[in-house]
């Protein structure tokens, strides 16, 4: 009996050894697969970052071929801005109610600046040559009581680290007519009074940084590509409203007409019995 108590006890001691040197292998397997996930992300990284640079040489690559193309377009579109100028010019205030009509630059106005605006018979938008430097807005007058300038330009410069400038006109303005020194704070909820607003005409001595200059892209991108879409606004709101206005006035016969059946009905039921 002793014997096989002896044979036993050498089992157990063997059982628990092996438990103890699995647990180690464990604690040392455990930093080596931390250690590879670690190299394989590392590698997803690097890779990505090389799918990346290609990605980027493409972008700039068709960057590049867009600039020719548009460049190749704004040559060609230069006789029909011209052909539109023409036109545009038999319509007496034509610009004035473009920019009247345009919710943003209509902000901007005070009574006095439509009225200089009656004289604005020319607007013309243009980029230079290679399209990427910036571009050049002139606004045309007709003789007018208010300055000598035939012309008033805003220009707008990217150099060659990409930050933006603009330079503008300096209106020779006829005496007692300056509306830039007439000005002073909006009253909010209400449209600006002459006298409560900076004239848009600041815009054009304004100079500096581009980046707060929403008033040039919002001529350049918005109306300058359709203005006849802005001349045409109050036309194509008051023929809406006259639609609206039908309507109601074709409902009301309806709503009678069944009021009348209701009345009959009920008389109806009152001789029955």
């Amino acid at each position: 009996m002793t014997d096989a108590k002896t044979k036993k006890t050498p089992a157990k001691i063997h059982k628990s050894e092996s438990d103890n040197n699995h647990d180690g292998l464990e604690e040392l397997k455990a930093p080596l697969v931390s250690l590879v996930a670690d190299r394989e992300t590392q590698d997803a990284i690097e890779k990505i970052d090389e799918v990346q640079n290609e990605i980027d040489k493409l972008n700039e690559q068709a960057s590049e071929e867009i600039l020719k193309v548009e460049q190749k377009y704004n040559k060609s579109r230069q006789p029909y801005f011209a052909k539109r100028a023409e036109l545009i010019g038999k319509i007496p205030n034509f610009w004035v109610t473009a920019f009247v009509n345009h919710p943003q630059i209509s902000a901007l106005l005070s009574e006095e600046d439509e009225e200089v605006l009656q004289y604005l018979t020319k607007v013309e938008v243009s980029e230079f040559e290679d399209i990427k430097s910036g571009y050049k807005i002139v606004f045309h007058f007709d003789s007018n009581p208010f300055f000598n300038n035939a012309a008033l330009t805003k220009e707008f410069h990217l150099n060659e680290t990409g930050e933006p400038s603009t330079k503008g006109t300096n209106i020779d303005w006829q005496p007692g007519k300056d509306l830039t020194k007439k000005s002073g704070s909006p009253k909010a909820g209400k449209k600006r009074a002459h006298d409560e607003q900076e004239s848009f005409f600041n815009w054009f001595c304004e100079a500096g940084d581009a980046t707060t200059d929403e008033l040039g892209e919002v001529i350049k991108d918005e109306i300058w590509p359709n203005p006849l879409q802005y001349y045409l606004a109050s036309e194509i709101d008051e023929d809406n409203e006259d639609g609206d206005e039908d309507c109601d006035v074709d409902d009301e016969p309806e709503d009678e007409e069944e009021d009348e059946e209701d009345v009959a009905d009920e008389d109806g039921d009152e001789e029955d019995p």
